[in-house]
């Protein structure tokens, strides 16, 4: 594996740690609200053969040295364009997870052409789901149903929505770890960015139709976080979109699936974006 760079940005009134790995294209990690840069632990090792991977910690999450009262989509992607102008990068790969996703979208609708392609897993970031066709609210509505039904029983047993039964089952090393992780973020801090990403599901979907961007979705079909018929019905509505799924997986596929994750990626973007082999 190659070796890595540590270092930290001042992006205002936050410290953005950031890590990178590999040679060539690169790809821009953006973990989720259960995580940080660490989460990416089974992607980096994967992707920096023939990538350029940065991962880094949203302002807030560990080790990223401040907890700023400023945060959500606009400060994350304002972050976001401080560290690609930090890096001399002119554009990226992003891939996103979750939280990510309004991260990444928001920079998308900012910065297009900076965009080479946009990989959004369990997310349509501030999405208005209101704002998509009658028969996708009508399929998220029982979603809705479900996963609440869902969420209730995982409750009782004292697991996290976003790793689910099946993993807190049959992976119970991954699940311990994933737990790990997410505690490292004060819970009263969480809270109050996932209230405030909520707030900020406010992009009409007509507006996403008109991004020109390659990009993927990619949900677990055991998701019972993020309502996955939104991400087959916005790539159906976007000129340069796809939908793919993760079977047996719930909210956080890059985690519970990483193989299986891996490959979707690599054969996506080597598909969008030519790739040469640098493994040699």
């Amino acid at each position: 594996m190659p070796p890595i760079r540590r270092d930290s940005l001042r992006c205002r009134d936050a410290d953005l740690y950031y890590e990178i790995c590999g040679d060539g294209p690169p790809i821009i990690f953006a973990h989720g609200l259960g995580g940080n840069h660490l989460s990416w632990w089974q992607q980096v090792p994967f992707f920096s053969k023939n990538y350029t991977c940065v991962t880094f910690s949203h302002r807030g999450f560990w080790p990223s040295r401040e907890t700023p009262e400023r945060f959500g989509s606009s400060a994350f992607a304002d972050d976001l364009t401080m560290l690609l102008d930090h890096l001399h990068l002119d554009d990226a790969i992003f891939v996103a997870q979750s939280m990510g996703g309004w991260t990444c979208l928001e920079f998308a609708l900012r910065s297009p052409k900076r965009v080479r392609a946009l990989v959004l897993a369990s997310t349509t970031g501030g999405l208005d789901f209101q704002t998509l066709p009658e028969s996708a609210r009508e399929e998220i509505a029982r979603w809705k149903e479900r996963s609440a039904k869902e969420k209730g029983v995982l409750a009782t047993e004292g697991i996290l929505a976003a790793t689910g039964g099946r993993m807190a089952k049959e992976q119970p090393a991954l699940t311990y770890l994933y737990n790990s992780l997410n505690a490292l973020l004060p819970s009263a801090y969480r809270e109050s960015i996932r209230a405030k990403i909520h707030s900020e599901r406010i992009i009409d979907a007509q507006r996403l139709s008109m991004v020109n961007v390659p990009t993927l979705f990619l949900t677990g079909t055991e998701d019972i976080v993020f309502p996955f018929p939104a991400a087959s019905s916005l790539a159906a509505l976007m000129p340069f979109a796809q939908h793919a799924c993760i079977e047996k997986a719930g909210h956080s596929g890059y985690f519970e699936r990483a193989e299986v994750f891996n490959q979707v990626v690599e054969e996506y973007l080597r598909d969008v974006l030519p790739v040469p082999d640098r493994s040699a």
